[in-house]
């Protein structure tokens, strides 16, 4: 279960919440250079580009936490700040998350890589519907530890992401809804200096309209891999 802090216009209250299933969608850019320019990351650590994008990963909804300590097998892991849709009873909700991912895993396979570690959500939630005529100036901005030096390692709005109510039509085929208790990973942006590995992952989703912003942070504890 999952404790959500909701703030909006008609709500403010603390909810627990059940994730139902979780997909993760991927190479989600609007524009298709720069969805290129990702495959181009991952390329260098043997990921194969995708046949046709943008994906939709199913994988263990068990895999979801807000946790401050994310434990994790081996140093081949990284973080990927992404904005995340909640889907719940009263309609659907907005929040920041990490889709940490194995990407030694990722050169065999995107969807193992992506059941291998775990995914952080932070822990208040924004309404979807009052986002809406703003939308593409809310800001993503990641940063992370690597060699004792925190450092910028994702920025940009949200107008480069194809938006919730587009990731929403690709999955359900156009006609359907997001059924409660279901939550998407909208997929990242492109890293500054590249992909790599760090011991601390830092996230904000920021809306400049109103100054406010939904951040989190975990540290990354490796687990030792036993040959």
């Amino acid at each position: 279960m999952l404790a959500f802090d909701r703030v909006s216009a008609d709500i403010n209250d603390e909810v627990m919440f059940d994730v139902g299933q979780l997909i993760l969608a991927g190479w989600t850019g609007r524009d298709e250079a720069s969805v290129r320019g990702h495959m181009a990351e991952l390329a260098v650590h043997g990921v194969p580009p995708p046949s046709t994008f943008p994906l939709f990963y199913r994988v263990s909804a068990s895999l979801v936490s807000q946790t401050n300590r994310l434990e994790v097998l081996g140093p081949h892991t990284s973080g990927e700040i992404e904005y995340v849709i909640v889907a719940m009873h009263d309609g659907l909700w907005i929040t920041v998350g990490s889709d940490q991912t194995d990407r030694k895993a990722e050169a065999h396979g995107v969807a193992l890589s992506k059941q291998l570690a775990g995914k952080v959500l932070g822990s208040t939630l924004w309404r979807l519907d009052e986002l809406r005529g703003r939308w593409d100036s809310l800001q993503l901005r990641a940063h992370v530890m690597i060699g004792g030096e925190r450092v910028l390692y994702q920025e940009g709005a949200l107008a480069l992401m194809r938006t919730p109510d587009d990731l929403i039509g690709r999955y359900t085929g156009g006609g359907g809804s997001m059924k409660p208790g279901t939550v998407i990973m909208s997929g990242t942006l492109n890293a500054i200096g590249g992909i790599r590995p760090a011991s601390r992952f830092e996230m904000r989703l920021e809306d400049p309209a109103t100054g406010r912003a939904i951040g989190h942070a975990y540290d990354v504890s490796e687990l030792p891999v036993i040959a």
